[in-house]
């Protein structure tokens, strides 16, 4: 069996289930739906930190008194002693769950929606999990089989939002969903980067977790995931040659996929001054403790140029990852708000020389100040206010 048949086979096997998640929620549009009951799928983010995590801690501290119903990745995990618990709580409590819901806000396409027909006033939110893209993803970048369920589930979205006016015709393509059916009203998880205080409180939190981190400068890498990285124990960044160069207060932290993280583990000089957060669930609270961002095709950029800090862009595999990959929506060299390197030597050059020429540092900083105007519509930390008065939910 060859992988293109294998794919296919896969995919068979997990329609089955999306079709029979469906015709269990059909059979479950018997029973009457709660006006406060909110569906949430949380498949990427299920932290309190994502878009729809502070959806929920925002309508908890709101005077209604709402009924939450989280579907998250661990949900769609059968395996171990409660196999036959997990197959019922997502094949017939999940699906009487959604179906007896007023809202659905999602962080990731719920294939299984692919089949299913909401009733007229529900109200379905796609917030994505990114505030927003350099790589191509949904129907610019799936195929076959996974394409079309995937434009099926979106079919059913009600509201698509988008942090800025840049995003809303790119949005509705890559979602195959209507304009006059995208929002601009910012992303909920970018509220707390325009709240210096609840920044302040999340720091003081998290030096109370790791108070070996006091003093010291926490640069955070946060590499994108690639397929064949699958099972892979080594990191392209060499990390001992960053750790001999840099200076001694300098601390990298990782943000790996976990795919990653559970097979890597540094053993070179200077461990000490390693700190793997890749099971860390707070990401905001990384950015706001760190002082420098490395990274390279993540969408992760779009928030982390909101705190003004340094970020560098150490793409080691830009020419196979353009060719062989999704490949980007803009002229990624061209694009991106930081210096782009595809060696660790030419990576700590720059991170030195912006650090020690003024005239480096203000280029790049007004880089990163234009990139945010362009990707922002509001900087006010309100966008959760904004899209629950669209909702009427306020």
């Amino acid at each position: 069996m060859n992988k293109r048949t294998s794919r296919r086979s896969n995919m068979d096997k997990k329609e089955i289930g999306y079709r029979l998640f469906a015709m269990v929620y059909g059979m479950c549009k018997i029973f009457p739906r709660k006006k406060n009951r909110v569906f949430l799928v949380m498949t990427h983010d299920a932290g309190p930190e994502g878009n729809v995590g502070v959806i929920r801690n925002y309508l908890n501290a709101s005077e209604t008194d709402w009924e939450f119903c989280p579907l998250r990745r661990k949900d769609t995990n059968f395996s171990g002693p409660d196999k036959v618990t997990q197959l019922v709580r997502f094949f017939i409590r999940k699906p009487y769950e959604l179906a007896t819901s007023s809202y659905v806000f999602q962080d990731n396409v719920f294939l299984p929606m692919a089949f299913i027909k909401f009733s007229k006033n529900v109200k379905v939110v796609q917030l994505w999990h990114g505030t927003g893209t350099i790589k191509k993803f949904g129907q610019d970048a799936n195929e076959g089989r996974l394409k079309q369920l995937e434009k099926m589930a979106n079919s059913t979205i009600t509201h698509l939002i988008v942090n800025g006016e840049k995003w809303k015709s790119l949005y509705s393509h890559i979602f195959s969903v209507k304009e006059e059916k995208t929002f601009v009203t910012g992303m909920p998880r970018t509220d707390i980067l325009f709240q210096e205080e609840e920044q302040e409180k999340k720091v003081e939190r998290f030096y109370e977790k790791y108070p070996e981190l006091i003093g010291k400068k926490l640069v955070l890498y946060a590499p994108t995931f690639r397929d064949n990285e699958l099972g892979e124990q080594k990191l392209h960044l060499e990390l001992e040659q960053m750790l001999k160069r840099l200076p001694k207060e300098v601390v990298i932290g990782l943000r790996l996929h976990p795919f990653v993280a559970d097979q890597f583990q540094y053993r070179g000089e200077g461990g000490e001054r390693v700190k793997d957060f890749s099971h860390y669930d707070q990401l905001n609270t990384l950015l706001f403790a760190s002082k420098a961002l490395i990274t390279d095709y993540s969408s992760i950029i779009f928030e982390y140029v909101a705190l003004r800090k340094p970020m560098y862009f150490y793409a080691y595999d830009l020419e196979k990852f353009s060719d062989e990959g999704r490949g980007f929506y803009e002229d990624y060299s061209s694009y991106v708000p930081g210096q782009v390197s595809k060696t660790t030597d030419e990576l700590i050059a720059q991170m030195i020389e912006e650090q020690t020429c003024e005239e480096v540092k203000e280029q790049w900083e007004e880089k990163r100040r234009k990139f945010q105007e362009e990707n922002y519509a509001f900087e006010d930390g309100n966008s959760t206010w904004r899209l629950m008065k669209l909702l009427k939910m306020e």
